[in-house]
């Protein structure tokens, strides 16, 4: 008797305390503050700011690369793009790096599912040579990882967020009863190119307010209302996955997180550690366990496994270098980060500009930024857009005598400061580098200190940014090479 009482308790808390869904919704190329709960007077995200309401809202998250392949590899793996040996934009995932998903399955049973725009974790490249080299050593893993593995095609944004939607809805119906799920699913927008199909809004370039780092030109004004287009497209969206939840009576058990992937394609955005590149909308809802709130906690990319992992009461294997964030979520005692890093490297193409090769690190505190930029001597170069309007428009200024020197000098110069320091309180633009300022003389140092620790923990390749300058003036006055 007393064994059957037992029992019927045990079950009874089982059905009043089941483990949560977990449904990770991504967009690509997407930065703070491009929606209207971030305070963007443009963009019209009208289900993205009702969802905020109910939710967590971080103002200060971070991806760890402002590139898609290494940031979504920490966001799955808790660590970070060098501890992964994964700064290289088209390697794929080695087989021997456990993913949280795979944990939740193998642990607490749960079905699995990545689905949408998920080709990066296999480093997938157009390139022939490498999809042969890829084959025959069997090193594309992600498709083993989960129950279901899906990546959404389509001739453009609209169509491949469609087909990203069936594919949500398809594992939803694949789900076994009574099993818990986690859900990646990926949509492409607001990721360049950009197409004329259905947008929900469409905004008037005339009516933009423009970030402080951007020069007021009508090419520039075009490509940042498209670029808004983009995002509302994809507010449709997620306004249609929250709908599909609401329908199915699993919004209530089920954690909804979305985040950016990295910075937007956008100047000084991705593929920079500028606050555009790395800085991306992060927004937890948790009905019944975390309350609706803001907060400016620093937060890491490769924070979001361990969290989710502690979340149904399962310990982070230790090699994960993120750092769990439940007790904020929870509402507890928490004692946030003092810093978080992030690395650029190679992208796509051969190393000609800073688009498609770079090396630099960043560390980023509370108040400060340093930037440690190893190939200083390549000037800035857009990623992903440096044939547009927008960006041949900033030259074409400048030979007219219609540029300003601040922007002429934050985007035309012929090489870049080898270190750079911003103070994002007075200056989130990041336009007023105080690396060579007196005053501020102890923040720079510690903060190279602790850029130049974590690299040293995490394995890193460059140089280490060990001197403040050589040879008597600092680095930053980008010194010419010697003569061969």
């Amino acid at each position: 008797m007393k064994a059957v009482l037992l029992f019927l308790i045990t079950a009874s808390a089982a059905t009043a305390n089941p483990l949560p869904n977990i449904l990770f919704v991504l967009s690509d190329d997407h930065s703070v503050p491009h929606m209207g709960c971030y305070g963007d007077p443009n963009v019209m995200t009208p289900n993205f700011d009702r969802f905020a309401a109910e939710a967590v809202r971080f103002n200060r998250a971070y991806t760890t690369a402002p590139q898609c392949a290494p940031s979504r590899k920490s966001i799955l793996s808790g660590r970070s793009p060098l501890g992964l040996q994964q700064t290289l934009f088209t390697l794929p995932l080695q087989a021997d790096v456990v993913l949280f998903p795979e944990l939740l399955k193998k642990e607490k049973g749960y079905h699995t599912g990545l689905v949408g725009r998920s080709h990066h974790l296999d480093g997938d490249s157009k390139e022939t040579m490498l999809q042969d080299i890829h084959r025959t050593h069997d090193l594309k893993t992600t498709a083993g990882r989960f129950d279901t593995c899906q990546i959404a095609t389509g001739g453009n944004g609209n169509e491949t967020g469609n087909n990203a939607l069936a594919q949500y809805r398809g594992f939803l119906d694949s789900v076994p009863t009574g099993k818990p799920f986690f859900l990646q699913l990926c949509f492409s927008d607001p990721h360049r190119g950009w197409d004329d199909a259905f947008h929900p809004h469409r905004h008037d370039p005339a009516k933009l307010k423009l970030p402080a780092h951007y020069p007021d030109l009508p090419a520039v004004r075009n490509d940042l209302a498209r670029y808004y287009d983009e995002i509302a497209r994809l507010d449709h969206h997620f306004g249609l996955v929250l709908e599909e939840l609401e329908k199915r009576g699993l919004a209530a058990n089920t954690i909804v997180l979305f985040i950016g992937d990295n910075g937007a394609s956008q100047l000084r955005g991705k593929g920079t550690l500028y606050e555009f590149g790395l800085n991306v909308p992060l927004l937890v809802r948790w009905p019944g366990v975390a309350k609706p709130a803001v907060s400016d906690a620093l937060v890491s990319g490769e924070d979001l496994a361990p969290t989710m992992l502690e979340a149904v009461a399962l310990t982070p294997p230790e090699i994960m270098t993120g750092r769990s964030f439940l007790p904020l979520l929870k509402g507890g005692e928490y004692t946030p980060r003092t810093h978080v890093f992030g690395e650029r490297g190679p992208h796509v193409g051969l190393p000609t500009q800073s688009a498609s090769f770079d090396q630099s690190r960043t560390v980023i505190g509370t108040r400060y930024k340093l930037i440690y930029n190893a190939l200083w001597q390549i000037p800035y170069h857009p990623v992903d857009f440096s044939g547009t309007p927008a960006w041949t428009s900033i030259a074409a200024a400048k030979k007219a005598g219609k540029l300003s020197k601040t922007m002429e000098n934050l985007y035309l110069p012929p090489t870049r400061p080898m270190f750079e320091l911003y103070d994002l309180e007075k200056d989130p633009a990041e336009m007023n580098n105080l690396y060579d300022s007196v005053e501020h003389a102890a923040i720079r140092e510690d903060l190279r200190k602790r850029l130049v620790e974590w690299m040293i923990l995490e394995r890193d390749h460059l140089p280490l940014p060990l001197k403040p300058g050589t040879p008597k003036k600092p680095a930053n006055k980008n010194p010419k090479p010697a003569s061969p």
